[in-house]
Formats: C-alpha cells, sequence, structure tokens
C-alpha cells in the first residue's frame, strides 16, 4: 500500500445526518467529506455499501457487487430532472438520530419509481448497463422476481411468475443512479486526497442474487438450501460461537473455474473503493463450516480454504491491488503465514489491547498495521470504558479491574477523555494508517454503538447531527493529525 502514513475516520453513510430518515449520497455526504478534509484525514472507511436484507446489515446483501439503493438522494435525482421540488415537499417527521428502515424505503422507493418514469436510456445509462451486465441483468432479474413473488426467499419462487421487463429495467435504474450518485461523490473526495476504504465480507447472503444465478459455487441441497454454514467457533467472546447463516463455498468448484467469481468480484469492489479490508480473512485459510440447522455453531468443523491460489488468480487478472486483511481474533500461524506471503497489513483494536500485553497495544505495533480506536462491531471506546468500569466495580477482583488498571497506568488518566487519549494514542503510533469510529471523534455513549455481533435486532441505525461536527472538533483532531505527522 503506497498511501504513506495517513489517518481517517470510520462512517457507514447511512449515519449522515439528512432531512430523508437516512444518511445519503446528497449534501451531507459532502460536507462531511468536506470536514474529512479540513481535519487533514486522508481515509474515508465505509464499510460495504450493498443493498441490505431484513436485518439491515451491509454484511449481510442482497448482492455482492450491487449498491444500495437506500443511498441514493432524492435531491440529487431532483437536480437530475427526474422528480420535481414539490416530489420532496412533504418529508415524513424522521428521527434525526436513528434510522427507521422500514420507514424509509416506504417513503423513498415511490420516489424513485416516479423518478424511474422520467427517465430515458441515456448513452451514460447504456455504457453503465453493457459494462457491468455480467452481474447487473441477473441481480436486476432476481430483484424483480423478488418483487413479483412478494419478497420469498429465491428458494419458494413460483416457478410460473415471470419478472417484469418493467422491474428489471426499474432496478438497473436504481444501480445506475446509485453509481452515478456515488462516483460523484468519490471524485469529490479524490479531489481533496481523500480515500475511500471499502469492506468485503467473506461471505454472501443465501438470499441474493449470486446464490440464486451460481448455486453450483455454494454447498447447497437440492432444494437450494444450505447443507453447511459459516461461523467461528466458540471462543472467550463467545460460549456458543457465532452462526452466521450463510451457505460455504465449493471451493472445489471455483477452482476449477479459475476462481472467475471471485476475480469480478475484486474488479466490482474496486469500482466502489481506493482500499478494501477483507474481512474475516482466515476463512481463505481455514473457515468453521457448520451443518445447517444446527442452534449454535459449536458443532462445527475447521475446513479448507483456497489459500494462496485464489489470490494468484485475482494477481494474474487485476494487477496488485491495495488490501487489508482483518486478522482478528483466534489467528494461527497458517492464517500469519498467508498474510505475509501476500505483504497485507493486519489489524490492531486497542479496546483489545489491555487485556493482557498483546499486539493491539500499541506499544506493541509494527509500520505495516492498520490500527482502531474501535470497530464498527466494537462499542463506542466511552461505551467500553463505562462497561469496563461498571464490571470492575461490581466483581474487584476480575479480569476488568486489571484491564481498568492497565488503562490507567498507559494512560496517565482516570478516564475522562478517553475516547481522545484512545484516538491519540493510535494517531502517534508507529501503524502506517489510523482509522477513528466517527462516534469516538464525538466521544459518544454506548447508545451510539454500531452493531452488536450475534443480535438480529436493532443494529446499524445510529445517525450522527450536523452540529456535532463543530470548528473546535474539526480543529482539535487537524491540530493532532499534524503533530502525528499523518
Amino acid at each position: 500500500m503506497k498511501i504513506g502514513r495517513a489517518s481517517g475516520i470510520l462512517l457507514h453513510p447511512t449515519c449522515l445526518p439528512g432531512r430523508f430518515g437516512i444518511g445519503d449520497l446528497g449534501a451531507e455526504s459532502y460536507r462531511f467529506a468536506d470536514f474529512l478534509h479540513q481535519a487533514k484525514q486522508k481515509v474515508w472507511h465505509v464499510l460495504p455499501l450493498g443493498p441490505t436484507g431484513p436485518q439491515n446489515s451491509p454484511y449481510q446483501c442482497r448482492s455482492a457487487f450491487a449498491g444500495n439503493p437506500l443511498l441514493i438522494s432524492p435531491n440529487k435525482l431532483a437536480e437530475e430532472g427526474y422528480l420535481d421540488k414539490r416530489d420532496l415537499a412533504q418529508v415524513p417527521g424522521f428521527s434525526s438520530t436513528r434510522v427507521d428502515f422500514r420507514a424509509v424505503g416506504f417513503y423513498k422507493f415511490p420516489l424513485f419509481r416516479r423518478a424511474f418514469g422520467s427517465f430515458t436510456e441515456t448513452k451514460a445509462y447504456l455504457e453503465f448497463a453493457k459494462r457491468n451486465d455480467t452481474w447487473l441483468d441477473p441481480f436486476a432479474q432476481f430483484m424483480a422476481l423478488r418483487t413479483a413473488n412478494r419478497g420469498v426467499s429465491w428458494t419458494r419462487f413460483e416457478p410460473t411468475i415471470q419478472a417484469s421487463n418493467e422491474e428489471i429495467r426499474f432496478n438497473k435504474f436504481l444501480q445506475y443512479e446509485f453509481f452515478r450518485q456515488w462516483n460523484q461523490l468519490r471524485t469529490y473526495c479524490a479531489e481533496r486526497n481523500i480515500l475511500i476504504m471499502g469492506d468485503m465480507p467473506f461471505y454472501v447472503e443465501h438470499d441474493s442474487a449470486d446464490v440464486w444465478h451460481s448455486p453450483r459455487l455454494f454447498d447447497l441441497d437440492e432444494r437450494g438450501e444450505p447443507r453447511t454454514v459459516g461461523g467461528v467457533p466458540p471462543d472467550y467472546f463467545s460460549r456458543d460461537g457465532q452462526l452466521w447463516g450463510n451457505p460455504t463455498y465449493r471451493w472445489d468448484r471455483l477452482e476449477k473455474e479459475k476462481y472467475g467469481w471471485w476475480v469480478e468480484r475484486f474488479r466490482a469492489a474496486f469500482r466502489f473503493v481506493d482500499l478494501l479490508r477483507l474481512d474475516h480473512f482466515r476463512g481463505f485459510e481455514k473457515f468453521w463450516k457448520v451443518p445447517a440447522g444446527q442452534p449454535t455453531a459449536r458443532k462445527g468443523h475447521w475446513s479448507k480454504g483456497p489459500g494462496i491460489k485464489l489470490f494468484r488468480a485475482v494477481l494474474k487478472n487485476l494487477g496488485s491491488l491495495p488490501l487489508i486483511a482483518e486478522n482478528l481474533g483466534v489467528i494461527t500461524p497458517e492464517v500469519e503465514a498467508l498474510r505475509r506471503t501476500l505483504r497485507l497489513p493486519g489489524m490492531a483494536v486497542l479496546q483489545f489491547g489491555f487485556a493482557d500485553d498483546g499486539p493491539h497495544r500499541p506499544t506493541n505495533y509494527v509500520r505495516d498495521l492498520v490500527s482502531f480506536t474501535g470497530t464498527h462491531d466494537n462499542d463506542t471506546t466511552r461505551g467500553w470504558w463505562t462497561a469496563l468500569k461498571h464490571a470492575a466495580q461490581n466483581h474487584p477482583r476480575s479480569r476488568a479491574t486489571a484491564e481498568v488498571d492497565r488503562v490507567k497506568s498507559y494512560f496517565q488518566t482516570n478516564g475522562n477523555d478517553i475516547s481522545w487519549s484512545f484516538i491519540q494514542a493510535i494517531m502517534t503510533s508507529v501503524a502506517q494508517i489510523s482509522l477513528i469510529p466517527m462516534q469516538d471523534v464525538l466521544n459518544l455513549g454506548g447508545f451510539a454503538r454500531m452493531n452488536v455481533p450475534g443480535r438480529a435486532n436493532g443494529n446499524w441505525g445510529w445517525r450522527y447531527q450536523s452540529k456535532a461536527i463543530t470548528p473546535g472538533l474539526t480543529s482539535r483532531l487537524r491540530k493532532l493529525t499534524e503533530v502525528s505527522g499523518r
């Protein structure tokens, strides 16, 4: 990775403020880019941007290639002439701090259909459709079939029901508009020397265009249902492990096809982003396979992944790519050997740095590393600290007490400004890139947490308010960035 010493902010676009109930690719996304530029941040870590399923998780998407239509800005559709300003006049009373995904969908999709009624197929649209036909055609057909079948899983599609041509065109229009708006924002960021960093989930959702269109590549039974699903075994953080429910891959078939599906997935990803974090990197070496129908992840086993062979295929077709390996959790020497062979930087999360003297503490960082105060799966740093102190008070001889003492000794503080103590620690470390969740920049408590792994509902809804970004906050982050040489 040749971007030099840098820092940036982790923020999914749905977390942006705005009047339509969800962050989108409109004016507030440009204001956030301006904030990054003024604070001298070089990276915006956006997480996955795909069309989400019923739990609203960007790690469980209807497509590994498509964009999320809910991120399309109605204001920008009006600027294009697809909508009249009067169409946007009556906006429901959305919460300014939480996303109600269901309500947003009920509001936005009628607007999108109205905009589609004003749309004509331009030369730019036809070029987009041709350039992306390998994934766009199946995705649009899949989504049209889901509509015709009233949203049931693809394994329950009625064979006699056909996809409407108009509905297929509507879904292609949404993807064209998403990518048009996204590329405008990405260009705006590039002009301000801000790189976009995305995430590639290891697995794909079963009820997705990918599995529906290419079932041979996944471990499915004769009905199309998963035979085995992915997850992780029991560990210190989870007594029963984590059961994700995604179908595992048929790596034997993928290898016979020279990993073509993965090559195209990487190719498409870099139309979104400049840098890419590989989520659950250890799965490329070995992955935890659980028989479908098991209530927990306990009764699984490790199965061999594709290893270096997949990456050689990607390298042959696409050349060297700026990738980051998510190597959190229990990582074996074989996983680290694969990462080093590929020369990929790993990750460190400061919240994990005080349970013991491990790689997550800045004194043990190496240069080839991406450091975080916390990730989207962690509590906010302030929320984490509050919970840790509470646990220590209730159980004075617990691990939490030792952890609180280490934090206080390391930072020489009682923790009153713990978020910024953590920010300073990773910014002044030797790690090449330091990334901070926006919640930590704003010093927010656990109410602003993005995701609780293993919890089905209530995630991904947090948003910040425009007034939260003040000149004083921008100045504080800029000065720390300057003095840290980032």
